[in-house]
């Protein structure tokens, strides 16, 4: 590890925390202390036996020096996030843990107060270093002859050095989208040439989904952006805008459909038989495969029927299509005949799908392109209506002048008052003394 002067602008970053700094490593100087600090003695990890290891006892030695036991994971946490003391097992997870998990004190070397920032070169490859950094090759094969001396060490003390630069490295370079106890204000996120920063531009110019996908994804839009009314205008027009119902009438079960219901048929099998016009058309090219395409409607309307004709429709279809010497025998494989058959024991709404999707996946890969490059197909097309647009501005014409003239409100309220009043007498009862009074004095 390479130790390097801090940069010009980093060091006011530690200044308004040294005062914390100071006071954290003197806790941990005095919870080092042998007398009267935490006890540390030789575990295993793994197979090497590592010295001067602590556990729970750090958590107790916290508790009695603070009078306290609610901040003491907390603060136990403080220390393992700025790196005074690291894990031995889960050197990912940051925490101090109230369990058997195995800790070390840190070396002071590695302590953040050090005010030394570890620079990019020392976390680099070796074998990437003297193309990029010539000038400081010379160093780089120190430094290389160093860890190579460290691999005489004792397996205990390699170990122990390899969680110490571990857990420095953890500490001052963060894994990405994880929170670090080194960061200070906004720094890390503005600052362009900073790894996270580096690492967004990337993912932005990094493709997200395979080619393939994306290619799927183009073709549908370019099939059915006509067919889409958000990018494409209804034909005649819109009914829900233009109080015309011409566009609900072409598009029902009729003998001309539009041209542009017709070409949604050659889009896949699934939008033919969606459609019941073009269903009836796909029935006139069958003929003598009929059979296929009514075993496939009758699947439908078991699927989707009732539960109380469920049997009834079972058995229909059964002795109609399945059975040897059925008037509409339709071929499929034996494998799914005798999944069909056995599954008619106890008929339900799904017996019939394994044969269903046999017969569907026949008529899609081989009847449905055979329409479409049929005389039928082609003739339904050359008979399919193009709509004009609808004339938005011409019924606005026609309503204004269907429209009638319209009662000034305030004649509309003396009305109003009027029928109230003549309403209000006829309710009201006659007194006829009153009257004969009245009489009395005009006369």
């Amino acid at each position: 590890m390479t130790i390097r002067t801090a940069r010009q602008d980093r060091g006011q970053h530690f200044r308004p925390r040294m005062h914390c700094f100071k006071k954290l490593e003197a806790i941990v100087v005095e919870m080092q202390d042998q007398k009267s600090g935490v006890k540390g003695s030789e575990q295993k990890l793994n197979v090497s036996t590592i010295p001067h290891v602590i556990s729970k006892d750090v958590i107790a030695w916290i508790a009695n020096k603070m009078k306290s036991t609610a901040e003491t994971l907390v603060f136990g946490t403080m220390l393992v996030a700025y790196g005074y003391i690291y894990p031995l097992q889960n050197h990912k997870k940051l925490v101090m843990c109230n369990d058997a998990s195995l800790y070390r004190f840190q070396t002071p070397y590695f302590w953040p107060a050090q005010k030394w920032v570890a620079e990019d070169s020392d976390y680099a490859h070796y074998n990437h270093l003297h193309e990029l950094l010539n000038h400081k090759w010379d160093f780089i094969v120190m430094q290389a002859t160093e860890q190579y001396a460290g691999k005489e060490r004792k397996k205990p003390d390699r170990v122990v050095f390899d969680c110490q630069e571990r857990a420095y490295w953890i500490v001052n370079r963060p894994p990405r989208r994880t929170h670090s106890a080194m960061d200070v204000g906004p720094e890390r996120l503005i600052d362009p040439n900073t790894d996270e920063n580096i690492f967004f531009q990337q993912a932005i110019m990094r493709s997200k989904v395979k080619s393939s996908v994306s290619l799927g994804l183009v073709k549908y839009i370019t099939t059915y952006k006509n067919h889409d009314p958000f990018l494409a205008p209804c034909l005649p027009s819109n009914p829900w805008l233009s109080d015309n119902d011409s566009y609900w009438n072409l598009n029902m079960r009729v003998d001309a459909p539009t041209k542009m219901r017709v070409e949604r048929w050659s889009f896949s099998f699934f939008e033919l038989l969606s459609d019941l016009r073009g269903r009836d058309d796909f029935k006139v090219f069958l003929k003598k495969e009929f059979e296929n395409l009514a075993f496939w409607e009758a699947a439908e309307e078991l699927k989707w029927g009732t539960a109380s004709s469920m049997s009834t429709k079972a058995e229909t279809i059964f002795r109609t299509f399945l059975a040897p010497g059925a008037p509409r025998w339709i071929n499929i494989d034996g494998r799914t005949m005798g999944l069909t058959v056995k599954g008619l024991d106890h008929p339900h709404r799904y017996v019939l799908e394994a044969a269903q999707t046999h017969v569907f996946l026949l008529m899609k890969k081989d009847t449905f392109f055979r329409y479409l490059k049929s005389p039928v197909y082609k003739e339904m097309q050359k008979k399919a209506l193009n709509p004009e647009p609808h004339n938005f501005q011409s019924q606005l014409d026609q309503n204004a002048q269907n429209r009638s003239a319209g009662i000034h409100p305030i004649i509309l309220w003396q009305q109003e008052e009027e029928e109230k009043a003549k309403a209000a007498a006829a309710a009201a009862p006659i007194d006829v003394k009153a009257m004969m009074s009245k009489i009395d004095r005009k006369k």
